[in-house]
């Protein structure tokens, strides 16, 4: 049997926060064993859950890895705003990193493209080696390392939040979409003019707040 991983992300869309990629690498035979476990789509879990499928979904994986991809190398890319070269690129060079650590036979990627197969092409033209690729809209919700990754994924980010409201107060979710968020971010600006390092500085309401941008 080969060896199998899933590629994940959580955090594209947060205002505060890292954006962060898991990936996990299954033996193809334990794939089955993820399922008997309950792991599914991390977005229909609860956090609760998802924290106590963690050791389980480590317990089967031979192994794991991950990488954060900052606020400051997020507005790096979305300010320069180079055509190809913008947030899809960057996660899919965070994805490609995550594969190269693992080197698995076979990869299940969650892409950020709308072209699923031109984001394939960008993470195995970075690879030294050539993995089968199957790079599909929604694969957190039909492939069970893709769900394992998912999971990892957010269970991280969820930590990394729970540090910065430790140090900086009530965050919300990080995403823009929550209005704790957006009075945090208003509070932090109405006495802050510099945006400091958690805070993606290059988004919409975070420029709108700011009064640098619509």
């Amino acid at each position: 049997m080969g060896l199998v991983a899933g590629v994940d992300e959580a955090g594209r869309g947060c205002a505060i926060g890292p954006l962060v990629v898991v990936g996990a690498l299954f033996e193809e035979e334990a794939l089955g064993d993820l399922l008997a476990l309950g792991v599914r789509d991390s977005k229909r879990l609860t956090r609760k859950r998802r924290e106590a499928l963690e050791p389980e979904i480590l317990g089967l994986a031979r192994a794991w890895a991950h990488f954060d991809l900052q606020p400051s190398a997020i507005d790096k890319v979305v300010s320069r705003g180079v055509k190809l070269r913008k947030l899809n690129y960057l996660e899919a060079m965070a994805m490609a990193r995550v594969i190269r650590e693992l080197r698995p036979d076979k990869v299940f990627i969650d892409p950020a493209d709308v072209l699923p197969q031109r984001y394939a092409e960008q993470v195995l033209r970075v690879l030294p080696f050539e993995p089968e690729v199957v790079c599909e809209s929604r694969a957190d919700a039909k492939y069970p390392a893709v769900m394992a990754a998912s999971i990892l994924a957010k269970v991280r980010r969820d930590r990394i939040l729970e540090g910065i409201r430790d140090r900086h107060g009530d965050v919300g979710s990080g995403y823009p979409s929550d209005s704790r968020t957006i009075s945090f971010l208003e509070s932090w600006f109405s006495e802050n003019d510099d945006c400091p390092p958690f805070i993606r500085g290059s988004w919409a309401p975070v420029r709108r707040i700011r009064g640098t941008g619509s």
